[in-house]
C-alpha cells in the first residue's frame, strides 16, 4: 500500500478512537508529506472540519498547490471537492467510494485526476462506522 494512503488510514483510525468519524487525509507535495488531517467535526464541534479541510488547515500556506496530491480514505464531498478545485490540486487518491460516492464527477469536470483504490480496509472501516452510528454519519453528510 502507498505510504501516504497508510497515513490517511492512520488518521482515520485516530479520529475514530477520539469518538469522531473515521475519515483521514494526507497532502503530498513533490513526493513529500506536507500535512495530515482527519475529520474532527465531532471532536471540535465544527461542521466544516472534514478530513481534507483539517489537512489543508494543517498545511497552512504552502504557495501553489499545483504539484500536490490529496489522499483521502473516502471520496471527498462537494465542500472538500470545491476546496480541491479552488486551490487547483491536480490529483486526488481516495481509499473508497462504495460507502459514499462524493463529488468525483465534479472534480473530474474541473480537471482533477481522481483515483479510487477501492481499498477493503477503508470500506470495512466506513461500513462498520455507518452501521454503528448512522445518526452521526447522516449528520456528517447533511442528511
Amino acid at each position: 500500500m502507498d505510504e501516504f494512503m497508510r497515513i490517511a488510514i492512520d488518521e482515520a483510525k485516530k479520529g475514530l478512537s477520539e469518538g469522531g468519524i473515521p475519515i483521514g487525509s494526507a497532502l503530498v507535495k513533490d513526493g513529500k508529506l506536507v500535512a495530515r488531517g482527519r475529520n474532527k467535526r465531532v471532536q471540535e464541534q465544527n461542521p466544516i472540519l472534514h478530513g481534507e479541510m483539517d489537512c489543508m488547515n494543517n498545511a497552512g500556506r504552502i504557495g501553489s498547490y499545483r504539484n500536490t496530491v490529496m489522499y483521502s480514505t473516502l471520496m471527498p464531498c462537494y465542500m472538500c471537492a470545491g476546496t480541491i478545485v479552488q486551490f487547483k490540486i491536480p490529483k486526488v487518491v481516495v481509499g473508497e467510494s462504495k460507502t459514499f460516492p462524493g463529488a468525483k464527477e465534479f472534480m473530474e469536470s474541473h480537471g482533477v485526476e481522481v483515483i479510487d483504490l477501492n481499498n477493503s480496509e477503508c470500506i470495512e472501516m466506513m461500513e462498520s462506522f455507518i452501521q454503528e452510528k448512522p445518526e452521526l454519519w447522516n449528520e456528517d453528510i447533511g442528511e
